[in-house]
């Protein structure tokens, strides 16, 4: 062990995992102040009038105390690091620092130099800055920028070591990148409205449903929702996706500035349903209890079931490809993998750790099995579809 390293890395990451759960339970104290727009957020990029939206960050806390990760591959057991990384992340400080700060500090002579930015202005500075872009590694917080850096051949194969970490289904067929963590789409609806058999499990019938009148939410303007039509323009065709956006409108759906504020009126009864990813009805449960009037509905193999990932890719301008690699394995390591499940409740794609909350497993879930992630990227003609229908 160096002489640097004054504390065992086993104890170090037994710190770091109950670092986690402690600082789940001070989000719970603080959570009024990140629901008003406190520093504590994660930007996705967003198209429209309601400027850029923030991502919520919930309590990390497991209501189900510590959690077994022996199944998992911990950092103590992978490649050590040693040297400079440059990484372009779209993922906030806020959510991922303190991850990405433990990783660099488990190695004395490993030093991570991040730039945070939204995943879609990191794309286009990568492609500006060309060749001369000092980043080694790009960590993404949607699939649909990964596969923007692919098309652009700015992207280059991971080893087949970190790859075999995740299902094929949550990286690129061609090794360019991998999931990280996973999020749902997901319906949150008031338990003291309606009953789970009240959702319907198709997401192309909620427009015909009269019970959703003036009861429903959304948030245009948010890059997850902006995905998920992207998803429903590829699987049903824009017509019928043009006849969605009006048939929801014509029910007189609530706007909202981002996905929490959906989840949050839901609970509040201000509304009854949304649109929304899963962890912000599992957030605002880690925060008001588990008798918080707000329950979980997924459709089936549908745009509505869309399990979209956050994710990492090697650049072509890495200047150590295997360094570069190895970090991205890193996001991997059972000890990251909880901690995307404790701090934001998202999906851990490692099969060995599972996530926290009231979920479903990933197997359970029913996305359409046609649908590449990579396709998300498409977003020109989504952002004129909402606009030529009024949404936007």
């Amino acid at each position: 062990m160096d002489e640097q390293d004054d504390e065992p890395r086993g104890r170090s990451r037994r710190r770091f995992l109950g670092a986690a759960t402690a600082a789940g339970i001070a989000g719970l104290a603080g959570c009024n102040g990140l629901m008003n727009g406190g520093d504590e957020t994660e930007t996705e990029t967003s198209t429209g009038g309601g400027g850029s939206a923030p991502e919520q960050i919930g309590s990390g806390r497991s209501p189900f105390g510590d959690r077994d990760l022996s199944g998992g591959v911990s950092m103590t057991e992978m490649p050590d690091l040693e040297g400079e990384l440059t990484l372009y992340s779209g993922r906030g400080e806020a959510l991922v620092g303190e991850l990405i700060s433990y990783i660099e500090e488990l190695y004395p002579n490993f030093t991570v130099r991040p730039l945070y930015n939204s995943a879609a202005e990191l794309v286009s500075q990568i492609q500006t800055e060309g060749q001369n872009s000092p980043a080694d590694v790009f960590y993404s917080v949607n699939a649909g920028a990964l596969g923007a850096l692919k098309d652009r051949e700015r992207t280059q194969q991971l080893p087949d070591e970190v790859l075999e970490f995740v299902p094929d289904n949550f990286h690129d067929p061609d090794g360019m990148w991998i999931g990280t963590s996973g999020r749902a789409r997901s319906i949150p609806y008031n338990t003291e409205t309606f009953a789970q058999e009240d959702i319907p499990d198709d997401i192309m019938a909620f427009p015909e449903q009269s019970s959703f009148d003036g009861e429903l939410g959304w948030a245009p303007t948010y890059s997850s929702f902006q995905a998920f039509i992207t998803a429903m323009r590829i699987l049903e065709g824009e017509e019928a996706t043009r006849e969605w956006l009006n048939g929801i409108q014509e029910l007189g759906v609530n706007q909202y500035p981002d996905e929490f504020q959906v989840a949050r009126a839901v609970a509040d009864g201000e509304i009854s349903a949304g649109f929304t990813n899963h962890y912000y009805i599992q957030r605002l449960i880690a925060q008001r209890g588990q008798n918080a009037p707000i329950g979980t509905a997924f459709t089936r193999g549908d745009a509505g079931a869309v399990f979209n990932v956050a994710g990492a890719a090697v650049l072509d301008t890495a200047e150590d490809d295997s360094l570069a690699a190895n970090f991205v394995r890193h996001l991997l390591s059972a000890e990251a993998q909880d901690y995307f499940a404790r701090t934001t409740f998202e999906y851990p794609l490692v099969p060995e750790i599972e996530p926290i909350g009231r979920l479903p497993t990933i197997d359970e879930l029913n996305p359409p099995d046609e649908l590449d992630l990579t396709q998300l990227s498409d977003l020109e003609g989504t952002i004129a579809l909402l606009r030529d229908t009024g949404v936007l």
